[in-house]
């Protein structure tokens, strides 16, 4: 019988941060079919909507899911730190129509591959990735605000995710406030790009 290969998986991730609707998860898909590197879901990590600790939005008088304590960080992250050290983790699937975790599935990392994080929160991972040595590189992947909007929607509607009003309601003041999204990515580490700039830019790794 062959021995097990001693040598432990050399995880680095790639985070790709910025707005929602700006084209984080199609670039990560682009990634995984061109290089094979996994993809990790971080709004899988979603906080289920009887949560206590899940925030509410006065102006939508509902769950705000756009606030970072919506979502389990340090699950996240820790998460991500299995992924890397033993090649393989157990991930959630999350049903946003329903705001409930429905399942779980495996994430593999071969031991050369890049691991893509994306979400709209994987920014607030950044500096956690970092100090535990995992960072390879993260981005704020952005289009001009109205672009965003229209993508959003059109996949938000899509998928149906929410009830149409609430999703109108919700993408017209996701675009007021991307700016500041965009800003707080920006502090937290990320670099801004567009997915074919980032594409090009991670496609020599």
């Amino acid at each position: 019988m062959t021995a097990p290969d001693p040598t432990p998986v050399a995880g680095r991730v790639v985070v790709l941060a910025g707005p929602s609707g700006s084209g984080k998860s199609r670039l990560a898909d682009r990634l995984r079919r061109a290089r094979g590197w996994p993809v990790v879901r971080l709004d899988d990590f979603y906080r289920e909507g009887d949560d206590p600790a899940l925030p509410r939005s006065e102006e939508l008088g509902m769950a705000d899911w756009d606030h970072p304590d919506s979502w389990d960080q340090e699950g996240a992250v820790a998460a991500l730190q299995r992924l890397c050290a033993t090649g393989t983790a157990s991930m959630p699937v999350y049903d946003i129509s329903t705001s409930r975790a429905v399942g779980e599935h495996t994430v593999s990392a071969r031991p050369r591959d890049l691991v893509i994080a994306e979400g709209i929160f994987a920014a607030e991972a950044i500096r956690a990735l970092g100090r535990a040595g995992l960072l390879h590189s993260a981005w704020c992947i952005r289009h001009h605000r109205l672009r965003t909007f229209g993508l959003r929607l059109a996949r938000d509607l899509r998928e149906h995710r929410k009830p149409p009003l609430t999703l109108v309601r919700r993408g017209l003041l996701l675009m007021r406030d991307e700016p500041r999204v965009v800003a707080r990515h920006l502090e937290l580490g990320a670099r801004a790009a567009t997915p074919r700039e980032a594409e090009q830019l991670l496609a020599p790794v």
